[in-house]
């Protein structure tokens, strides 16, 4: 049961493991869109979307919701904007750390 759980965090971490989908789902924090909305947020074409909304689909990260032509994505859990925030915060801690290290080094004799 343990080695599940590990298994399920490590492929949704996988999920998460890309520059495109960390910025999809940083727009789909702020509300739900569609592709070409999607597509214009992240400054890319429609087929590299589409296929980082697959991966997110595939680990049931996001969900899309058929609205006539277009399908609508959203995020499966909320929690996931909150997620996001605290890896923010953790990379905001680290470069914090360098700036000091770099400014040490900086005034050393």
């Amino acid at each position: 049961m343990k080695h599940d759980i590990q298994q399920f965090k490590a492929d949704f971490f996988k999920a998460l493991a890309h520059p495109m989908r960390i910025r999809i789902l940083e727009a789909l924090s702020e509300g739900d869109k569609n592709v070409n909305e999607l597509q214009s947020i992240v400054g890319s074409e429609g087929s590299a979307v589409s296929q980082q909304l697959a991966v997110l689909r595939n680990k049931n990260v996001v969900y899309g919701i058929k609205d006539g032509t277009s399908v609508i994505y959203s995020l499966r859990d909320p929690l996931i904007k909150e997620l996001l925030t605290v890896a923010k915060q953790i990379f905001d801690n680290h470069l914090v750390d360098a700036i000091s290290l770099l400014e040490t080094i900086r005034n050393e004799p």
